[in-house]
């Protein structure tokens, strides 16, 4: 029988999050030295536009106002922000609000960010680079590398789990390669990533001057931008979907309906976690005790990657020069993952 009929796979997440791969930094050069590192993601690429001298090139996530067709890749319409008979709001180039299902998650070249409407677009499965393939995993000794015995008579009976579990693994074709956006190297070589031993192959490439000036680091971003990292706003308690200092460029008076509309276009909100250092003791001070485990921090909400938003007048700092209080602060403040990171996007606007 083969495993994906065994069980159904529920909450898959791939591309690992930024904040999942700053604990390879933290690991290799320690807590104290990565207190100023900035890393976003997550992203992906083919091979050799990451290792050529000129073109360099990687996929983002795709801005919302770009809307996928099921089973296609290419972007079938575009949402503008627009007022019609005195209203404001997302309408396609007809002025109409379009109806059906559309894609989800999905990424667009770099190079083609700027093209107002994308001939390529790699939205449906297929066209990814990766593919979930669950597989029968055998169950180790803690104390030694060979497969634990007996069965699970009982489910609370830790000491008899069985031999077998079903683990979820990510095929990633080999010609391709997951890129993050880093202040910090990390020497070639491989390192440990997760559990069971799970290792990875990490190279570190610069970023092409006109790559990190002109594409990543614009002086502007005008009035209108989108998201490539999930974004968490608010305070340390409460996740919103912008950072208090927009709530008045983000904000139109709908003239028809008398009300206050936000221009922002996004979906639903997706779980932000990370692991925060050792475990504190009774006076707050840190416990440096490599074995202990290390607890898991309360569950933020991000709001996801490519949500656009249009704001009044331009907002000319690039994400960069954003103040630190704009995004909450747990240990470090959450800029330290790429939160927020955006890039121009003019066609948003009509």
């Amino acid at each position: 029988m083969s495993p994906e009929n065994l069980v159904g796979r529920a909450g898959d997440s791939f591309p690992p999050a930024a904040a999942t791969v700053s604990g390879i930094f933290a690991a290799h050069y320690g807590n104290q030295d990565v207190q100023s590192l900035q890393l976003a993601g997550p992203f992906w690429a083919k091979t050799t536009t990451i290792d050529a001298n000129e073109n360099q090139d990687f996929y983002v996530p795709t801005p919302m106002t770009y809307l996928v067709k099921r089973g296609e890749n290419t972007a079938s319409n575009r949402l503008t922000w627009q007022e019609k008979d005195g209203r404001l709001s997302w309408r396609d180039r007809n002025g109409k609000i379009p109806t059906g299902k559309f894609e989800s998650g999905t990424w667009l070249s770099l190079k083609d960010w700027n093209n107002s409407c994308p001939q390529q677009v790699s939205g449906s499965s297929k066209d990814k680079p990766w593919k979930f393939v669950p597989h029968l995993h055998p169950r180790l000794e803690l104390d030694q590398r060979r497969v634990a015995a007996g069965r699970a008579e009982l489910a609370s009976d830790e000491s008899n789990q069985g031999s077998l579990f079903l683990e979820n693994a990510v095929q990633l074709d080999a010609d391709y390669c997951l890129v993050y956006l880093s202040n910090q190297k990390l020497p070639l070589g491989w390192y440990r990533f997760g559990g069971e031993g799970h290792m990875v192959e990490i190279t570190c490439h610069c970023l092409q001057d006109h790559i990190r000036r002109d594409r990543l680091s614009p002086k502007s971003l005008g009035r209108a931008f989108a998201t490539i990292t999930p974004s968490v706003w608010g305070s340390n308690r409460l996740s919103q979907r912008y950072p208090e200092a927009w709530r008045d460029l983000v904000t139109h008076q709908d003239n028809a309906a008398a009300e206050v509309k936000e221009s922002i276009l996004t979906a639903k909100p997706i779980p932000f976690r990370y692991r925060l250092g050792n475990r504190k003791g009774d006076q707050g001070q840190d416990i440096h005790q490599p074995h202990q485990p290390k607890l898991l921090s309360r569950g933020r909400y991000a709001v996801p990657a490519g949500s656009v938003y249009v704001f009044k007048d331009p907002l000319d700092q690039p994400w960069h020069h954003w103040p630190a209080q704009w995004f909450p602060k747990e240990g470090p403040y959450m800029s330290r993952w790429g939160c927020g990171l955006a890039l121009p996007l003019p066609s948003a606007i009509a």
